[in-house]
Protein backbone atom coordinates (compact mmCIF):
# COMPACT_ATOMS: atom_id res chain seq x y z
CA UNK A 1 0.00 0.00 0.00
CA UNK A 2 1.52 3.25 -1.13
CA UNK A 3 1.39 6.21 2.02
CA UNK A 4 -1.75 8.20 1.46
CA UNK A 5 -1.83 12.20 2.08
CA UNK A 6 -4.47 14.28 3.13
CA UNK A 7 -6.36 16.57 0.97
CA UNK A 8 -8.36 19.80 1.21
CA UNK A 9 -12.18 18.87 1.24
CA UNK A 10 -15.23 20.85 0.90
CA UNK A 11 -18.53 19.82 2.26
CA UNK A 12 -21.70 22.83 2.17
CA UNK A 13 -20.47 24.25 5.31
CA UNK A 14 -16.69 23.03 5.92
CA UNK A 15 -13.47 23.17 4.90
CA UNK A 16 -11.55 20.16 6.05
CA UNK A 17 -8.04 21.05 5.93
CA UNK A 18 -5.32 19.14 6.27
CA UNK A 19 -3.56 19.58 9.38
CA UNK A 20 -0.50 21.78 9.80
CA UNK A 21 1.57 22.89 12.95
CA UNK A 22 0.20 26.39 12.96
CA UNK A 23 -3.41 25.35 13.65
CA UNK A 24 -2.01 24.74 17.25
CA UNK A 25 -2.71 27.77 18.82
CA UNK A 26 -6.50 27.82 17.93
CA UNK A 27 -7.02 24.37 17.68
CA UNK A 28 -5.75 24.90 21.73
CA UNK A 29 -8.32 26.62 22.52
CA UNK A 30 -11.48 24.63 20.74
CA UNK A 31 -9.77 21.81 22.30
CA UNK A 32 -9.86 23.37 25.95
CA UNK A 33 -12.99 21.74 27.02
CA UNK A 34 -12.16 19.48 29.61
CA UNK A 35 -15.57 17.43 28.98
CA UNK A 36 -13.84 16.29 25.67
CA UNK A 37 -12.24 14.28 27.83
CA UNK A 38 -15.28 12.13 29.50
CA UNK A 39 -14.94 9.37 26.91
CA UNK A 40 -11.40 9.27 25.72
CA UNK A 41 -9.49 10.14 29.50
CA UNK A 42 -6.74 12.67 29.52
CA UNK A 43 -6.57 16.32 29.56
CA UNK A 44 -6.74 19.16 27.29
CA UNK A 45 -3.44 20.02 25.58
CA UNK A 46 -1.37 23.23 26.06
CA UNK A 47 -0.91 25.26 22.94
CA UNK A 48 2.87 24.20 23.47
CA UNK A 49 1.78 20.24 24.11
CA UNK A 50 -0.56 20.62 20.75
CA UNK A 51 2.14 22.36 19.08
CA UNK A 52 4.50 19.40 19.34
CA UNK A 53 1.87 16.10 18.83
CA UNK A 54 1.12 17.76 15.49
CA UNK A 55 4.36 18.37 14.74
CA UNK A 56 4.91 14.71 15.55
CA UNK A 57 1.49 13.96 13.83
CA UNK A 58 2.64 15.83 10.34
CA UNK A 59 5.44 13.99 9.97
CA UNK A 60 3.66 10.94 9.50
CA UNK A 61 3.89 7.35 11.08
CA UNK A 62 6.94 5.87 11.24
CA UNK A 63 5.64 2.68 9.95
CA UNK A 64 5.61 3.53 5.71
CA UNK A 65 2.44 0.51 5.82
CA UNK A 66 0.77 3.22 7.92
CA UNK A 67 -0.67 6.50 6.84
CA UNK A 68 -1.89 9.28 9.20
CA UNK A 69 -4.20 11.13 7.82
CA UNK A 70 -5.15 14.35 9.93
CA UNK A 71 -7.57 17.52 9.31
CA UNK A 72 -8.72 20.13 10.95
CA UNK A 73 -12.28 21.28 10.75
CA UNK A 74 -13.28 24.92 9.58
CA UNK A 75 -16.61 26.39 9.44
CA UNK A 76 -16.55 28.70 6.66
CA UNK A 77 -19.30 31.11 7.53
CA UNK A 78 -17.15 32.26 11.20
CA UNK A 79 -13.84 31.50 9.91
CA UNK A 80 -13.12 29.79 12.82
CA UNK A 81 -11.64 25.86 13.41
CA UNK A 82 -14.06 23.98 15.09
CA UNK A 83 -12.67 20.37 15.25
CA UNK A 84 -11.13 17.48 14.13
CA UNK A 85 -11.15 14.75 11.84
CA UNK A 86 -8.50 11.86 11.29
CA UNK A 87 -8.06 8.58 9.38
CA UNK A 88 -4.74 5.88 10.18
CA UNK A 89 -4.86 3.43 6.95
CA UNK A 90 -3.52 0.41 7.87
CA UNK A 91 -2.86 -2.92 6.05
CA UNK A 92 -4.90 -6.45 6.92
CA UNK A 93 -5.81 -9.12 5.45
CA UNK A 94 -8.68 -7.91 3.52
CA UNK A 95 -7.43 -5.00 2.46
CA UNK A 96 -6.47 -1.14 3.91
CA UNK A 97 -8.69 -0.23 6.72
CA UNK A 98 -9.18 3.16 8.44
CA UNK A 99 -9.59 3.75 11.64
CA UNK A 100 -11.41 7.05 12.02
CA UNK A 101 -12.11 9.48 14.58
CA UNK A 102 -13.49 13.08 14.94
CA UNK A 103 -14.16 15.58 18.10
CA UNK A 104 -15.82 19.19 17.77
CA UNK A 105 -15.37 21.64 20.51
CA UNK A 106 -18.41 22.60 23.05
CA UNK A 107 -19.41 25.73 21.34
CA UNK A 108 -20.06 24.05 18.26
CA UNK A 109 -21.42 20.43 18.99
CA UNK A 110 -24.65 20.13 18.04
CA UNK A 111 -25.04 21.57 14.73
CA UNK A 112 -24.33 18.73 12.78
CA UNK A 113 -20.66 19.78 11.86
CA UNK A 114 -18.82 16.21 13.41
CA UNK A 115 -21.70 14.55 10.85
CA UNK A 116 -21.17 16.55 8.11
CA UNK A 117 -17.01 15.64 8.30
CA UNK A 118 -17.45 12.05 9.12
CA UNK A 119 -19.19 11.72 6.53
CA UNK A 120 -17.52 13.18 3.87
CA UNK A 121 -14.44 12.12 5.11
CA UNK A 122 -15.74 8.56 4.50
CA UNK A 123 -16.92 9.80 1.63
CA UNK A 124 -12.83 10.65 0.38
CA UNK A 125 -11.66 7.30 1.89
CA UNK A 126 -14.27 5.64 -0.62
CA UNK A 127 -12.38 7.29 -3.29
CA UNK A 128 -9.13 5.80 -1.61
CA UNK A 129 -7.63 1.98 -1.72
CA UNK A 130 -9.54 1.49 1.40
CA UNK A 131 -11.69 -1.56 2.05
CA UNK A 132 -13.32 -0.96 5.84
CA UNK A 133 -13.81 2.16 7.64
CA UNK A 134 -14.05 1.54 11.56
CA UNK A 135 -14.29 3.38 14.64
CA UNK A 136 -14.30 2.88 18.09
CA UNK A 137 -16.57 4.43 20.33
CA UNK A 138 -17.48 4.54 24.04
CA UNK A 139 -20.90 2.72 25.05
CA UNK A 140 -22.05 5.81 26.67
CA UNK A 141 -21.69 8.52 24.02
CA UNK A 142 -24.43 8.72 22.18
CA UNK A 143 -23.29 11.57 20.31
CA UNK A 144 -20.61 10.05 19.02
CA UNK A 145 -22.73 6.65 18.20
CA UNK A 146 -25.28 9.17 16.24
CA UNK A 147 -22.04 10.35 13.87
CA UNK A 148 -21.04 7.02 13.43
CA UNK A 149 -24.60 6.19 12.08
CA UNK A 150 -24.95 8.98 9.82
CA UNK A 151 -21.19 8.00 8.30
CA UNK A 152 -22.73 4.64 7.31
CA UNK A 153 -20.99 2.74 10.09
CA UNK A 154 -22.60 0.17 12.28
CA UNK A 155 -21.75 -1.10 15.93
CA UNK A 156 -20.32 -4.85 16.14
CA UNK A 157 -20.20 -7.20 18.99
CA UNK A 158 -16.18 -6.13 19.21
CA UNK A 159 -14.48 -4.26 21.97
CA UNK A 160 -11.70 -2.72 22.68
CA UNK A 161 -10.20 -0.88 25.39
CA UNK A 162 -13.72 -0.28 26.64
CA UNK A 163 -15.11 0.78 23.64
CA UNK A 164 -17.59 -1.06 20.77
CA UNK A 165 -15.62 -1.16 17.27
CA UNK A 166 -17.90 0.25 14.67
CA UNK A 167 -17.30 -0.77 10.87
CA UNK A 168 -18.67 0.07 7.49
CA UNK A 169 -17.06 -1.90 4.10
CA UNK A 170 -16.87 0.28 1.60
CA UNK A 171 -18.34 -1.13 -1.38
CA UNK A 172 -16.63 -1.14 -5.16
Amino acid sequence: MSTLAPQAISTKRLDLLPLRVEHAQEMATVLSDPALHTFIGGTPDTPQALRSRYQRMTAGSPDPAISWLNWVIRLRDESCLTGTVQATISPSGHGPVAEIAWVVGPPWQGRGIATEAARELVDWLSQQPVHTVIAHIHPEHRASAAVATAAGLTPTDEWHDGEIRWHRTIGR
